[in-house]
């Protein structure tokens, strides 16, 4: 099957979506290059290209590099839905039957499809359904018009949990089997015929678009040419999913045992190979799987790809969406000598007759053949991509405040996705994927996030804080995005330091390596970041999607754990992802930890209000990044990463890192097997991050990510550490450090301080040595 078949998309249900969205081609490209906007709008727009300015709350300064003549609307519809498609389904008349497939629903409450070829209302062939209410159907035509007697119905199927669920016909009698038990008879004397309708998987037909689709997850579909008898079903029920069945009757089956790719092959010799529409989610434990397998807290060698007992289950969405396929509304090359920043596509339009702007952010990077700037800054893509929920959120004139763990905005039609790494599918399904062809509001230089009364943002808005902070210091730099880092981990050479910024929370294996090859050759990193490098992702292929897996503990199968200290999580034993078949979740849980690469490890969250945030108090005044050479006039105990008086905005909150050393002392119980890491050597913790006030939504937490008490309110540590197999690294170790920029003398000072002992002066002006003043009062 070639590239070009695949993305051809059969007919399929779709969806209008009201208001004005848009996505870019790419989420980065480099200067010189065309940038390809994507844009469905129901109202007449006109589309400018923008350079961000100084104006970090507003666009009172943004560059218009082009703008485009006026848009009529012209809206494109959405195809959401997965499932999978078979080309070359039955196409003769049948004497018996049999439909047989593990499945796991998660939720009730409309029809769902199983297996078949069935199009309402003029091509009923045959199918196995879950209705409203959870009962199996078995449905057999003559491939024409629907008929209500041949239909049967029987059995409930209980959400979140596995059935093996098996339809027979022997020319006469029908059966439906619910884990290995008759649970339904009845009678269909024929003519059975597949009909026109394609065979489906996950899916059926509604005038012959695609719909119904299942929400839930499936193992060793199988389609056969008799009827089996209550031994066989039994024995089939007692196999678990673990084997394929064998025989000359055996017309189709796929064991998904490919785990990814679209790719979904048929064991039964006839080559009923099937392609997965819309992604789907491989890497799904099936009903045999023994957790105790699978070590929580560390990868000690397992191999999902070797568990005899794992199963290889497929998940399948109603509202599973990752590419939009719009076709391209505008393009723009980016002048060559673009600096290298974040812009964005800027849509004005009028929204209930105010004029109002709707911003497509991306990065520029520096062109192929400019020189590097002596420093790189780091946008943390990935994590506007992680909490990217209600892609098609409704059109708002003010600035959007984001709810806490991106529930998301009012969707702009209810039917749309809204899902994200922190929200569940429509289903109930668990989130492991995001696709870049979609819109990402939340990435917005004007979004907010909770709280509402804190004018704090975890996104474009608050990294910009370091951009614009650069830039009036006279420091020359380029960006890039993290999916930039992930795909060239070599990057980091061409550069003297590189800042870490904003929430930093998602990282690819390969951008690992690379930052820590480059430290161990004598690099430098900044980080401005907290809950800093905790997650795992990884992409496909084209670089179109993220996965990343949050599990739950194997003991929390039931949601026992407070959701306030986890995330939306999926069942434990998922935590393998589909691109490259290794452990994600958690880097320390995976074999490797963040600390050893910058100092610190992710440990806690508070965001319910805007005093939750806390101040950096000085506990080496006299260390040489407080001194040289601006001196900042600090004593012991001295407080900074805050305005003047102590008033928002402030650095310690949302979340923050502390080092192994203080992480050991907030243990209080190992988990069974378990022993702590030693504390990294050479570490100086020259601040502590505290906050007096505890908030109603705090979350300390241990070595393990078990809650935990704090010290006396220490939330982030700033340290900094020449490591031993080679690099420096200053780490704030809180998400809002760059929040304080523009507003802290202090922690300006501080930061000039840093790159100059990193190497790194301004390119224009002298190194400011005249100094604001730095008094602060305590807060």
């Amino acid at each position: 099957m070639t590239m070009q078949q695949q993305k051809i998309l059969p007919p399929h249900r779709s969806l209008q979506v009201p208001g004005v969205h848009g996505y870019t081609d790419r989420k980065s490209v480099a200067a010189g290059e065309v940038v390809r906007f994507h844009i469905s709008s129901d109202v007449p727009y006109t589309l400018s290209v923008c350079q961000l300015g100084s104006d970090t709350e507003g666009r009172t300064d943004d560059a218009v590099l082009h703008t485009f003549e006026p848009s009529a609307p012209r809206v494109h519809p959405i195809h959401p839905g997965s499932y999978v498609r078979v080309e070359r389904g039955l196409d003769q008349p049948l004497r018996a039957l049999t439909l047989e497939c593990w499945v796991q629903v998660w939720s009730l409450g409309t029809r769902q499809s199983v297996i078949g070829q069935f199009d309402l209302a003029g091509a009923c062939g045959y199918g196995l359904f879950i209705d409203e209410d959870g009962r199996a159907v078995f449905h057999l035509g003559d491939g024409g018009a629907f008929r209500a007697e041949g239909q049967l119905s029987g059995g409930a199927l209980q959400p979140r949990r596995w059935h093996h669920v098996v339809a027979t016909w022997n020319g006469s009698e029908t059966v439906l089997w619910l884990d290995g038990e008759a649970v339904a008879r009845g009678r269909f004397d024929g003519p059975l015929q597949p009909g026109r309708a394609p065979l489906r998987l996950g899916s059926s037909g509604i005038d012959g678009l695609a719909d119904a689709f299942l929400e839930g997850d499936i193992v060793m579909p199988a389609i056969y040419s008799h009827a089996l008898q209550a031994h066989e079903v039994k024995a089939r029920f007692a196999d678990r999913g673990l084997h394929t069945p064998r025989g000359r009757t055996v017309l189709a089956c796929w064991p998904l045992r490919e785990e990814r790719g679209d790719v979904v092959a048929d064991a039964s010799g006839h080559q009923r190979t099937g392609r997965i529409v819309n992604h789907g989610t491989w890497m799904i434990v099936g009903p045999a799987f023994e957790p105790h397998r699978v070590n929580e807290f560390s990868d000690d060698g397992y191999d999902p790809l070797t568990d005899p007992t794992r199963g290889h289950g497929l998940r399948l969405a109603s509202d599973d969406l990752y590419d939009c396929r719009w076709p391209e509304s505008h393009a723009f090359r980016m002048p060559a000598d673009a600096k290298s920043g974040v812009y964005v596509g800027r849509v004005s339009f009028l929204l209930d007759g105010r004029s109002a702007e709707y911003d497509i952010t991306f990065i520029v990077r520096r062109a192929a053949n400019r020189a590097p700037a002596p420093v790189l800054v780091l946008c943390a893509t990935n994590s506007w991509l992680a909490y990217a929920a209600t892609p098609f959120a409704k059109n708002v004139a003010s600035d959007p405040v984001w709810p806490r763990r991106s529930a998301g905005l009012q969707n702009s039609l209810p039917e749309a996705p809204a899902f994200c790494s922190y929200t569940y599918h429509r289903g109930g399904q668990p989130t492991y994927q995001v696709g870049l062809r979609m819109p990402w509001p939340n990435a917005s230089p004007n979004a907010l996030y909770d709280p509402a009364d804190a004018g704090f943002s975890q996104w474009t808005r608050l990294e910009r804080r370091l951009h614009v902070w650069l830039d009036r210091c006279g420091y020359d730099y380029d960006v890039a995005s993290d999916l930039d880092l992930h795909r060239d981990p070599g990057l980091l050479k061409a550069y003297g330091t590189v800042f870490i910024n904003g929430h930093s929370e998602y990282w690819s294996q390969p951008a690992c390596d690379g930052l820590d090859d480059y430290l161990s050759n004598g690099g430098t990193a900044i980080v401005l970041s907290g809950n800093t490098m905790y997650l795992r992702v990884s992409y496909d292929e084209e670089c179109t999607v993220m996965e990343q897996r949050k599990v739950r503990g194997p003991g929390d199968e039931d949601g026992a754990e407070s959701v306030e200290l986890r995330p939306p999580a999926g069942p434990y034993g998922e935590q393998y992802h589909s691109q490259d078949w290794a452990r994600g979740g958690q880097f320390r849980q995976a074999g490797r930890s963040c600390a050893d690469l910058i100092g610190l490890e992710s440990a806690g969250w508070a965001f319910a209000d805007g005093d939750d945030f806390g101040v950096y108090h000085a506990t080496q005044p006299g260390h040489f990044l407080f001194t040289q050479p601006h001196p900042l006039g600090l004593e012991e105990g001295s407080t900074f990463g805050h305005a003047p008086g102590g008033g928002l905005p402030r650095a310690i909150g949302h979340e923050w890192d502390l080092s192994v050393a203080t992480l050991r002392r907030m243990t209080r119980t190992l988990p069974a097997g378990e022993r702590l890491p030693e504390p990294h050597r050479g570490i100086q913790v020259i601040a502590e991050g505290r906050r007096q006030r505890p908030g109603r939504l705090d979350a300390y937490l241990d070595y393990y990510s078990q809650p935990t008490d704090s010290l006396g309110g220490l939330s982030a540590e700033m340290i900094y550490w020449e490591r031993p197999q080679g690099g420096r690294v200053f780490n704030a170790g809180a998400v809002g450090a760059s929040w304080v920029l523009g507003a802290d003398p202090s922690f300006e000072g501080l930061l000039r301080n840093v790159l100059h002992h990193f190497g790194v002066r301004p390119a224009t002006g002298a190194d400011l040595a005249d100094q604001p003043s730095l008094e602060h009062a305590a807060p």
